[in-house]
């Protein structure tokens, strides 16, 4: 008799804090309901769960819910997933984020997991409005919809961005870090809303993605090494790009990036390395693999740009100093928007090496497009448009 009043009253103890089954902490059990804001509900569900010795899961259940931007950090005691299967919305107006750089952010953890069915929307459009970027090189920074910051051995999976009012993804600092079957979706003319941006971060892979959005699809920036991008559909976009780098002499080399089955669909760009010219970076970026790759209706399919100059804000007075090498292009094959579709454009400083292209089979209006390159002798293999200075 004794034994078993002390397991019922274990089992409301559990239930009291919020324990179901397996560790699962449903948002409800901290006063987190649809169609109410459940910033503050999250924070006292994480903060449980980080003090967990074993392993524990949110749970957000179907429906669609408000929350203001959240900030949750460890290091915790075990694996924390956040399973989401509803809709979660943003403030539409930017100053009701509080200055705050990215909506929800996850730092300092190991074995994170991001998972279920769920959308975190941005709210973007009114923010977009705001947005003067290409006329403004001192522009307002807006919130971006992810911030995941030096998490090791983590993933996030199946999960939907929408329509970030910047970037949709950050990564800085990570080790070990997946997306899986994740999607990104964004208007065209969504300004600036790149799908994932990777930083200073070490063994990242992109897998099985779908991304749709006003700028880069994918963008590397500096300190990354060992980027894995492969079987991502990209469009619209601006591609997936290395870069821009060398803007400032703090940057870290970039080395070890794979591009490999991906599609990218009415594109600005397919993929490209980009560095910026009369600027104190002097980086190396090396080990650049893009292969398996088809591109539909893409304005520029293959590019290397070392006189990157967005909105003419800047000057190309003196040649990049960063050093591109180890780079190929291998079996690429689609339809470019324009004659050029391969342009290698590298520092007369320091010119590229050990580029390579291989198979690459690209028409412009049914003829085969041209290349166009300067301070690069790229080797060729198989199929592959000559350059022309």
């Amino acid at each position: 008799m004794k034994f078993t009043i002390i397991t019922i009253f274990f089992s409301l103890f559990l239930l009291d804090f919020g324990f179901a089954q397996q560790g699962d902490l449903d948002i409800s059990r901290f006063g987190g309901k649809p169609n109410t804001n459940i910033g503050q509900a999250f924070l006292s569900a994480w903060t449980q769960a980080c003090a967990s010795p074993t392993a524990v899961k949110i749970v957000i259940p179907a429906g669609t819910y408000q929350m203001g931007a959240v900030d949750v950090k460890g290091p915790c005691k075990a694996p924390i997933e956040v399973q989401v299967d509803g809709t979660i919305q943003a403030p539409t107006n930017p100053t009701d984020l509080k200055a705050a750089h990215q909506w929800f952010v996850v730092q300092y953890v190991n074995s994170f997991t991001l998972s279920g069915k769920g959308v975190f929307d941005g709210q973007g459009a009114t923010a977009w409005k705001q947005n003067d970027c290409t006329t403004n090189k001192d522009c307002k920074m807006l919130c971006m919809n992810f911030g995941f910051n030096f998490l090791n051995n983590s993933i996030v999976r199946d999960i939907t961005s929408k329509d970030s009012k910047n970037f949709h993804v950050n990564v800085l600092g990570c080790n070990n870090f997946t997306f899986d079957g994740f999607k990104v979706s964004a208007p065209k003319d969504s300004p600036n809303t790149d799908g994932i941006h990777i930083g200073r971060s070490t063994d990242v892979k992109i897998l099985n993605t779908n991304i749709a959005t006003g700028d880069d699809c994918v963008s590397l920036g500096d300190g990354c090494k060992n980027i894995t991008v492969q079987n991502v559909n990209c469009g619209p976009g601006h591609g997936i790009s290395v870069g821009s780098l060398g803007k400032y002499d703090s940057e870290e080399p970039v080395a070890g990036f794979l591009v490999k089955n991906c599609t990218l669909n009415g594109t600005d760009n397919g993929v490209r390395i980009k560095t910026w010219p009369n600027t104190p970076g002097a980086i190396t970026i090396t080990d650049m693999h893009f292969e398996d790759l088809t591109m539909n209706n893409v304005t520029n399919p293959i590019i290397i740009d070392q006189e990157y100059c967005p909105w003419n804000q800047c000057s190309k007075q003196n040649p990049s100093k960063i050093k591109i090498s180890k780079v190929s292009f291998k079996n690429i094959k689609g339809t470019s928007g324009s004659q050029e579709g391969v342009v290698l454009v590298c520092s007369s400083g320091v010119p590229c090496e050990g580029v390579e292209m291989a198979d690459i089979d690209l028409t412009f209006n049914g003829a085969a497009a041209t290349a166009k390159c300067a301070n690069v002798k790229p080797t060729i293999t198989g199929k592959a448009p000559t350059c022309a200075a």
